[in-house]
């Protein structure tokens, strides 16, 4: 029962992920947002949209490399300090 709860976890975080990401291809919802928040366009990127107008907006895709890397490498200790 732990381990459909970690794969689970770790499925909906990589959900997450792949939405804040330019690789998010399906409209869900509709182009009203995510539970009528318009911050949640249906296309996704939201990583892109956050970083425009800064100077890290054309690293958008390492970014987001690292910062996946970060989340998973935080779950895993998660799961290895509960286990």
């Amino acid at each position: 029962m732990k381990r459909i709860f970690w794969l689970g976890l770790v499925t909906g975080v990589g959900i997450v992920l792949l939405y804040l990401s330019r690789f998010w291809i399906w409209s869900v919802w509709p182009r009203s947002g995510l539970f009528g928040l318009e911050d949640l366009r249906p296309q996704g990127g939201l990583l892109a949209t956050w970083l425009r107008g800064t100077d890290f907006a054309p690293f958008e895709l390492l970014v987001w490399a690292i910062g996946v890397f970060l989340i998973l490498t935080i779950l895993q200790k998660l799961y290895d300090r509960l286990s």
